[in-house]
């Protein structure tokens, strides 16, 4: 049996972790220095946030990557050190899970590229698997146990995206979540009911919805993806509500209660995967781990 299997056979929901950005940010990450560089720079720091996630209770823990693509790395000039930024992520992860007494899987993430695909962009699909495959085998090299592509708006980048992993391995599990922020449709409007269909038809282990307007947003995306394919390994990582911009911040109003609440309803709902993302601490994980008996 593997590590993916093993995690999702254990009793009751399986909690995801919160957000990095956000822990980084309060670590002293500057507002618009890419995030991945301090997996070489400051990898004590991104480890102590692993920990902490680990520590509240997480079972899956995202590696410090969303953005850890050719094309956003090359914004800071940094795309020749996407191997060794992804392949340090993953081995930061990798210890603290260890250290935490190695049930933890560690998931490679995966983000955007940041553009647009043809024919409403520039990007070509063929660059953006290339890109995504890059990131991919990084992570594989590094030891993810799954990789978790996240985030994404447009259903051809998610193809892409998938594809791309598949080039690195054929068979490490896939976890894929879109946002769905555009009155309950992604930006580039997909539905809930497409994503889950597209998403597990190529191959997603679990599917789901991430980042967004909050907790409320997400309970519907589970709802309608669990009536549109039942027998789908569903997953909900909700921001903690709708940010409010102070002094140049985006603060997040959303509680630990509120998540916690958020927690039990979209597993009521038939999310078996449960995280939190933008805004959300270890304090907001530890509720819900509270609240889902994982205490």
């Amino acid at each position: 049996m593997s590590e993916w299997e093993a995690v999702l056979k254990r009793a009751g929901p399986i909690l995801a972790d919160g957000a990095m950005g956000t822990m980084l940010f309060e670590a002293g990450l500057q507002f618009g220095d890419p995030p991945e560089a301090w997996n070489l720079e400051h990898p004590d720091r991104v480890q102590a946030i692993h920990r902490a996630y680990l520590e509240a209770g997480s079972q899956i823990i995202l590696t410090n990557t969303f953005g850890g693509n050719r094309f956003r790395l090359g914004m800071h000039n940094l795309q020749a050190k996407v191997p060794e930024l992804n392949r340090a992520a993953v081995e930061i992860a990798r210890e603290a899970a260890k250290e935490a007494g190695g049930r933890a899987l560690v998931a490679g993430d995966i983000g955007p590229s940041g553009g647009i695909l043809l024919p409403v962009g520039e990007m070509q699909f063929a660059e953006a698997v290339a890109g995504f495959a890059e990131q991919a085998a990084a992570l594989v090299a590094g030891g993810a146990d799954v990789i978790w592509i996240e985030t994404m708006s447009d259903l051809e980048e998610v193809r892409a995206a998938i594809e791309g992993v598949r080039q690195a391995s054929p068979r490490l599990p896939i976890i894929a979540s879109m946002t769905f922020d555009t009155r309950g449709h992604t930006m580039m409007g997909v539905t809930p009911e497409e994503a889950v269909r597209a998403l597990s038809g190529w191959g997603a282990a679990a599917v789901g919805g991430n980042c967004g307007n909050g907790p409320d947003e997400i309970l519907a995306v589970v709802q309608k993806m669990r009536a549109a394919a039942p027998g789908v390994v569903l997953v909900a990582k909700a921001n903690a509500g709708l940010p409010e911009l102070q002094n140049g911040r985006a603060v997040y109003r959303a509680g630990p209660k509120v998540m916690a609440d958020y927690a039990l309803a979209v597993s009521a709902a038939g999310a078996h995967i449960v995280g939190a993302c933008c805004g959300s601490t270890p304090d907001h994980v530890r509720a819900m781990a509270e609240a889902l008996g994982k205490d």
